[in-house]
């Protein structure tokens, strides 16, 4: 049995303006996918049936049916089941770790900053993560996507477009539902060039840069010896979002 992990909510903090018009769809879109990639705990599973409801009632477009064929999976399969799956694909593959600085930065000092400027740009938009995950896990970069919207809030998802990439062919190779999640999301992004494509199978081949010191805190990740993974310490659980759009920024009580 796997520790228990943090549910994510959105953070205190003033409420982000809206965007154009169709910004509240896909907010939720990219709510659902910050929710769905959590550690499918005991509170997360009981929600299944709303989730499923929610996403249903989505309008039509590909990344929908992604997270429809998604939830069909989610929805039937033993709690077990899906905790055993989860810490399989995330925790103890190389290549489809949710830690997005990994993949640009590797074990070296410059993830470090990396992590230190996405805090940063956090505060900036007057939003604070306090799910007690670093700030560069998919789950909670979703969530800021959602909530500050598609110029700011996606900012971070696009420039790691690659990263994401790499965790969507390793989720495909091994056949997990969750490649379904990545292919919605990447569908929301804008399309990947020539370069990315040739740094995306460089990154499969080769790993990301490699350094011995300076960023202890933040090893045992992505494409590390197996045998050297150790996953970031639990924090205290919180509850879920309402899924009520994206800009409601307060948690349920």
């Amino acid at each position: 049995m796997t520790a228990p992990r943090t549910r994510l909510r959105p953070a205190a903090g003033r409420r982000t303006r809206p965007g154009p018009e169709g910004a509240a769809e896909r907010g939720l879109l990219l709510r659902l996918l910050s929710l769905l990639l959590q550690y499918p705990d005991a509170e997360l599973t009981a929600e299944r049936d709303a989730l499923t409801a929610t996403v249903h009632a989505l309008p039509p477009s590909t990344a929908a049916g992604h997270l429809a064929a998604f939830a069909a999976w989610f929805a039937d399969r033993p709690s077990e089941e899906l905790e055993s799956h989860y810490v399989e694909v995330f925790d103890l593959r190389r290549k489809s770790s949710l830690y997005l600085t990994y993949y640009l930065h590797g074990d070296t000092r410059r993830r470090g900053m990396a992590l230190l400027a996405l805090a940063q740009t956090y505060r900036a938009a007057g939003w604070s993560a306090d799910s007690g995950e670093l700030p560069d896990h998919l789950p909670v970069v979703l969530e800021f996507a959602a909530l500050a919207g598609p110029r700011t809030g996606e900012a971070p998802l696009r420039r790691h477009r690659r990263g994401l990439d790499l965790i969507h062919h390793a989720l495909s190779d091994v056949r997990s539902p969750y490649a379904g999640l990545l292919a919605a999301l990447l569908s929301l992004l804008p399309p990947p060039g020539a370069d990315d494509l040739e740094a995306v199978a460089k990154l499969a081949a080769e790993g990301p840069p490699a350094e011995d010191v300076g960023l202890d805190p933040y090893g045992g990740t992505g494409f590390a010896p197996p045998g050297t993974f150790v996953p970031p310490p639990p924090a205290p659980p919180t509850l879920i979002p309402p899924l009520t759009g994206p800009m409601d920024s307060e948690p349920r009580r």
